[in-house]
């Protein structure tokens, strides 16, 4: 009896030990930094434009996001899922893959792929930005199904960028901003064609709580569009924009004009060139969001112009209005009525709506 007792005693200080080494095992800072969240929207969408009637449920995205800091360094990966070639036909792929520097917040820098460095709407949520999507001229003209041809990049490319805010008030609140990267030029998940480097810059005044005033340049090319005959060709691509923004308390307005000088396929995924489109495009949009209901309900207007060869015989202009409601801050409805004016199609005008339930994890 006595070499039992003395064996069990044996044994409980063994587990005992094990536990307390275990307990002992640190795990590295930056696991504990690692935070994942996620994303998905849901489409409803209908419309009765002449020959192109549709009345359909959609997938319209998912994301998961994977968010981190490694010492003086933060770093995102993020994928997403979409039907964006269509029902049954899914495109799963990495949108998000960089580390940025943000010891100093007036000097940043950031390297990987990532959101362009072009307009106010461009780096905005999917979600947060309110609308069933962005503006046209945000589409074609920043790199979602960009005019150039270049597939859908979701307004992302590779490169590497500095940003900061500076000259700080007597509360400490910035009033400039700067940014400024060196891309490749041929969206997410491509090496550079040309070896020719895009640049694009963008600098906003920020006067008062709430204000950002800014304007942007790009200047760059687009590697491997062919001719008519079939010969290979850069295509020279530069580009400004002019923002304004407030932003405050649930209210945002927000107005942007982009100008585009460069050739292009005007189709997404197309590297043939359509001189038929002439080599300038352009576009503008404006809208309001107000709470009706304060962190409830939201109602909404925009107008947007965007020119396919800057001309009005080529341009698609939309009325729209609608509401977002609110279940919970991470649960969302939003409602869109458009008006739709289309000069390219043989009956101008149609009538469009969409609703769309946002969900975020």
């Amino acid at each position: 009896m006595k070499k039992l007792t003395i064996l069990l005693i044996g044994v409980a200080f063994g587990f005992s030990a094990t536990a307390q080494e275990k307990k002992t095992i640190e795990v590295p800072q930056w696991v504990n930094n690692v935070k994942f969240s996620g994303y998905g929207i849901l489409q409803y969408q209908g419309q009765d434009k002449e020959g192109a009637k549709s009345n359909s449920f959609n997938l319209r995205l998912l994301r998961l996001i994977a968010d981190g800091k490694i010492g003086d360094f933060d770093w995102r990966a993020q994928i997403q899922g979409t039907n964006a070639k269509g029902p049954g036909e899914p495109t799963v792929q990495l949108i998000d893959l960089y580390a940025e520097w943000v010891k100093h917040k007036e000097f940043r820098v950031k390297a990987g792929q990532f959101k362009r460095a072009f307009t106010f709407e461009n780096p905005t949520h999917p979600i947060t930005q309110g609308w069933r999507g962005y503006a046209d001229v945000i589409n074609r003209l920043s790199g979602f199904g960009d005019r150039t041809g270049e597939k859908s990049s979701s307004g992302r490319d590779i490169g590497i960028q500095i940003q900061g805010d500076v000259l700080p008030n007597s509360s400490g609140r910035a009033l400039l901003h700067y940014q400024i990267g060196v891309y490749n030029g041929e969206g997410i998940n491509r090496s550079d064609k040309n070896n020719q480097k895009d640049i694009i810059g963008g600098l906003w005044v920020m006067p008062i709580q709430g204000v950002r005033i800014g304007a942007f340049g790009w200047t760059g090319s687009h590697g491997g569009m062919t001719t008519a005959d079939g010969t290979n060709e850069n295509v020279r691509l530069n580009r400004y924009a002019i923002s304004a923004e407030y932003n405050k308390d649930q209210y945002t307005f927000r107005t942007e004009y982009i100008h585009s000088q460069g050739w292009g396929s005007g189709e997404v995924g197309n590297t043939t060139i359509n001189y038929a489109l002439g080599d300038k495009a352009d576009g503008w949009y404006v809208f309001g969001i107000v709470p009706v209901i304060k962190s409830k309900l939201h109602a909404k207007a925009r107008y947007q112009t965007y020119r396919i060869a800057k001309d009005w015989a080529s341009s698609v202009n939309q009325i729209e209005c609608g509401v977002n409601y609110f279940f919970t801050k991470n649960l969302e409805l939003h409602l869109e009525y458009a008006r739709v004016n289309d000069r390219n199609a043989a009956k101008h005008n149609y009538n469009l709506i969409d609703a769309e339930f946002d969900f975020r994890f």
